[in-house]
């Protein structure tokens, strides 16, 4: 028997409906985001971009901290929630985890429009490609925690592959 989340014809695709049904299914869908009906998670980088941006120009150091790691938590436990109900653990929908990678990727990039829209196409590109070990994790930790992580581990990559470009 093949576990839900290796099985796609077991995952159905959330509406609106089911975004608002549950606070947890809010966040893990990104405030919306995940319901782009074409490459959701695209659009939840670019959310967790946009929201980067406000707070960055709002908060304090130690709150925009303070911030992503509730993020992370808020997302970990919205992660478990919401893709059982979907049938697969990381269902394409769930973006809050490529909203919180982008929160951190901007804020370790330099103001620079072209550098932040650097570090979002080398996030994106280590978040589909999944090279290792980004892939082993995706793979093995299938709970609300290894959603998140993934991203968290592509953010990191993202961040050092533009930290060598801008060296270069």
């Amino acid at each position: 028997m093949t576990p839900p989340d290796h099985s796609p014809e077991r995952a159905s695709q959330p509406t609106l409906q089911f975004l608002l049904r549950h606070p947890a299914h809010f966040i893990a869908l990104g405030c919306g985001s995940g319901l782009a009906p074409v490459a959701p998670g695209t659009f939840g980088a670019l959310f967790g971009w946009l929201v980067a941006r406000v707070l960055l120009d709002h908060v304090t150091t130690p709150a925009y901290a303070a911030i992503v790691v509730a993020c992370f938590v808020a997302g970990c436990w919205a992660a478990a929630v919401t893709g059982p109900k979907l049938g697969r653990v990381d269902h394409g929908a769930i973006v809050w985890d490529e909203v919180v990678a982008m929160l951190i990727v901007i804020w370790f990039v330099p103001s620079s429009f072209t550098l932040q829209v650097l570090g979002f196409l080398f996030f994106r590109f280590f978040d589909i490609v999944k090279p290792p070990p980004i892939r082993w994790f995706d793979a093995n930790i299938k709970n609300g925690f290894g959603v998140m992580l993934d991203d968290l581990v592509a953010a990191f990559f993202a961040l050092l592959c533009l930290a060598i470009w801008m060296r270069i």
